[in-house]
């Protein structure tokens, strides 16, 4: 039978402008494992901002047009954070985005 073995201590990446890839804010521990691709074209950063805000805001929409929702209040306390999760990300790819296009030289 294989001896399974604890992976070694990783090493905490520290931010630095100059780095390709940005840690999501969003991230659940101090170890983050979801990134943006800060090289990536401007147009596919938009639209992946877009996509995460734009999915949140139809879910918000839909149940604004229900009438009374009754639930307990850790329901509503999950529901929030399953929204906040994906504005987050959006914001974050828009804050790629601004960066990138102030980075720009003036035409």
């Amino acid at each position: 039978m294989k001896t399974l073995t604890p992976d070694p201590p990783y090493e905490k990446i520290v931010p630095h402008p100059e780095n390709r890839f940005m840690a999501l804010t969003g991230n659940c521990n101090d170890m983050p494992t979801l990134f943006v691709d800060t090289h990536a074209p401007l147009d596919i950063l938009t639209d992946t901002a877009n996509y995460r805000i734009r999915a949140v805001t139809q879910v918000l929409e839909n149940m604004s047009m229900r009438g009374s929702i009754e639930c307990e209040s850790f329901i509503l306390s999950d529901f929030a954070l399953l929204c906040a999760i994906p504005l987050r990300d959006g914001c974050d790819v828009l804050d790629v985005v601004g960066r990138r296009l102030r980075a720009r030289p003036s035409e």
